[in-house]
């Protein structure tokens, strides 16, 4: 598929997580397969006001790229300079916008779901980011504050009108967050409506949940989210698939130096202590369903350095073997 200008070589797309895609992570995921890797939220606000925490979201390495930076905020000034600046920065190849976003804090500040209310206000921060920067453009929704979905066609077709290259849509409610089921149909109708590429993303817990999103909606591609979080391979997974009709199952292995390439990321990026104190909690995402994980998850949850963690692993990977 083709992003405006961009070719994509793949069909999947790791869903932007705050807290959760950083760089040490997307590289990992790039690393196994993922086709398109996204940022975490970054806040247009706080880039203006040069926030060292907002910056540093925006490190990237060439190895990750196609790499998608989301921004969020309501102020169309402000938007567009803040992508035009993220264009001079060559940080990312796609620029995507964030009109899903359910937190409170977000809604308050008129940017994320609160934007999917204000279609005038949407246009014109569409319009001026568009015209501010030649990067791919794309957005991010939800059905909208209700579950006809009204609100994400009036959306999306504002967003076609106005240049965005492609859509991604979460078909759930402001209200319902994460819980309840993503109704696939509004992906499939959006498909129908729209000339732009649409990417679904929602209930993908499985190579076979987006093999049939693929199927039943006419989607472009996949996004997946948290299934990611304890399988990174399901990149690759998918997209082998779709391509030969079969795929593999990580070896505990695999599974292992997966963990330790995010020990050494980690590390690299915010330091041994802060790492550790990330991690603690983040590489007991890997093991679940291993025998014997719930033990080995507690004494992760007390790692003090990289040499423990990894120590950690290898002597799980002994007993596991």
């Amino acid at each position: 598929m083709k992003i405006k200008d961009l070719c994509i070589h793949g069909r999947t797309f790791l869903a932007p997580l705050a807290g959760v895609t950083n760089l040490p992570f997307r590289l990992l995921v790039k690393k196994c397969g993922c086709a398109v890797v996204s940022s975490e939220m970054v806040s247009a606000k706080g880039f203006f006001y040069n926030s060292e925490k907002t910056l540093r979201l925006l490190s990237s390495r060439d190895e990750e790229q196609p790499l998608s930076i989301q921004l969020f905020g309501s102020d169309a000034d402000l938007m567009a300079n803040c992508a035009r600046a993220v264009q001079d920065m060559k940080a990312a190849q796609i620029i995507d916008i964030n009109f899903g976003c359910s937190v409170k804090k977000v809604i308050k500040q008129g940017a994320g779901v609160a934007l999917m209310k204000q279609p005038a206000l949407a246009h014109s921060v569409l319009s001026s980011i568009r015209k501010a920067m030649d990067l791919p453009l794309t957005i991010k929704i939800r059905s909208g504050w209700d579950p006809s979905g009204q609100d994400a066609f009036r959306i999306a077709k504002i967003a076609q009108d106005a240049g965005v290259d492609a859509l991604i849509l979460h078909p759930r409610t402001a209200g319902q967050g994460f819980k309840g089921k993503a109704d696939w149909n509004l992906i499939k109708e959006l498909k129908q409506t729209l000339s732009i590429p649409v990417i679904g993303n929602g209930d993908i817990t499985c190579v076979d949940d987006a093999v049939k999103m693929l199927l039943y909606t006419g989607c472009d591609a996949v996004m997946v989210g948290r299934a990611a979080l304890s399988n990174p391979f399901i990149f690759s997974q998918i997209d082998s698939f779709l391509e030969t009709g079969s795929f593999q199952t990580p070896s505990h292995g695999q599974i292992f130096n997966a963990m330790a390439h995010l020990i050494h990321g980690y590390i690299d990026f915010f330091g041994e202590e802060p790492a550790c104190r990330m991690l603690r909690g983040r590489l007991s995402w890997f093991v679940k369903g291993i025998p014997g994980c719930s033990s080995f998850r507690k004494r992760l949850s007390a790692i003090e350095s990289g040499n423990q963690a990894l120590s950690l692993i290898k002597e799980f990977e002994i007993l596991t073997g």
